[in-house]
């Protein structure tokens, strides 16, 4: 599989200092936040963590995804709402590695339209595209 090209109309930047244990900011100041592995990983939990910051991402650009989709496909998804649980774990081959939940209520439409949509969606989302092939997503109407 070859690297898409793309035209690029922004380019989000954003440092972290620490690590996971630290800081991370962007460089418009907009978000400028206290990272802390969570208590389960054996860190505080005092901040927000990665996987908060992926599952926050994922979901919203998932939900913009669901809305190009539904314009086409002329459905009706207002109310509707997407929830993204990302899960970090040792791998067998002993590093880290994510997995998605991906959960849409689409309130105004049947299970079975809802779910074409969010299987179409899967295919426009960028965050989906980035991870397909290396990251397991599950997708779930609600």
């Amino acid at each position: 599989m070859s690297i898409q090209q793309i035209d690029v109309k922004y380019t989000a930047v954003a440092t972290a200092e620490n690590g996971r244990d630290g800081r991370v900011a962007t460089d418009d100041g907009k978000l400028d936040v206290v990272v802390n592995p969570p208590k389960e990983m054996g860190g505080s939990g005092a901040g927000t963590n990665p996987e908060q910051l992926f599952a926050a991402g994922y979901s919203a650009c998932f939900q913009g995804a669901l809305g190009v989709v539904a314009r086409k496909e002329n459905a009706d998804i207002s109310g509707s709402t997407v929830t993204a649980k990302v899960g970090i774990g040792q791998t067998e081959a002993g590093g880290f590695g994510l997995e998605v939940a991906i959960t849409a209520s689409i309130p105004n439409v049947d299970a079975a339209t809802a779910q074409a949509l969010i299987e179409k969606a899967h295919q426009v989302c960028p965050y989906s595209s980035a991870t397909r092939g290396n990251v397991k997503v599950e997708l779930a109407v609600a």
